[in-house]
C-alpha cells in the first residue's frame, strides 16, 4: 500500500513515477523497500494515466456520517450501534483500488 501512496504522492508533485523515486519515499517514511513491489507497480503504472484514474475511483461519503451522531430534537441521545465488521468493505476496497491501476 505505501508503494501506491509514494506514486500518488510523486504524481500529485509532479515529479517522475519512477524506481528510485517511489524507492526514496518508501525509505523516508521509514519502510523497508521491497525492489520486486516497486519494479511491478511501475511497470504497471506505464500505461495508466494516473488523473484518469483518480477522477475514475469510487469516492466514499463522509459527510452523512456527523448527521446521524446528532442528537435528536427531545434533547436525547439515541444509543450508538457498532456495525458489525464482515470483511466486506475491505474487500469492495481492495476491488477498487485494483479497478485503479488496471
Amino acid at each position: 500500500m505505501e508503494y501506491v501512496y509514494a506514486a500518488l504522492l510523486l504524481h500529485k508533485l509532479k515529479k517522475d513515477v519512477n524506481e528510485a523515486n517511489i524507492s526514496s519515499v518508501v525509505k523516508a517514511s521509514g519502510t523497508e523497500v521491497n525492489e520486486a513491489q516497486v519494479k511491478s507497480l511501475v511497470a504497471a503504472l506505464a500505461d495508466v494515466n494516473i488523473d484518469d484514474a483518480v477522477k475514475a475511483a469510487p469516492v466514499a461519503v463522509a459527510a452523512a456520517a456527523p448527521a446521524a451522531d446528532a442528537p435528536k430534537a427531545g434533547g436525547e441521545a439515541k444509543k450508538e450501534e457498532k456495525p458489525k465488521d464482515d470483511g466486506k468493505s475491505e474487500e469492495a476496497a481492495m476491488e477498487g483500488l485494483s479497478s485503479l491501476f488496471g
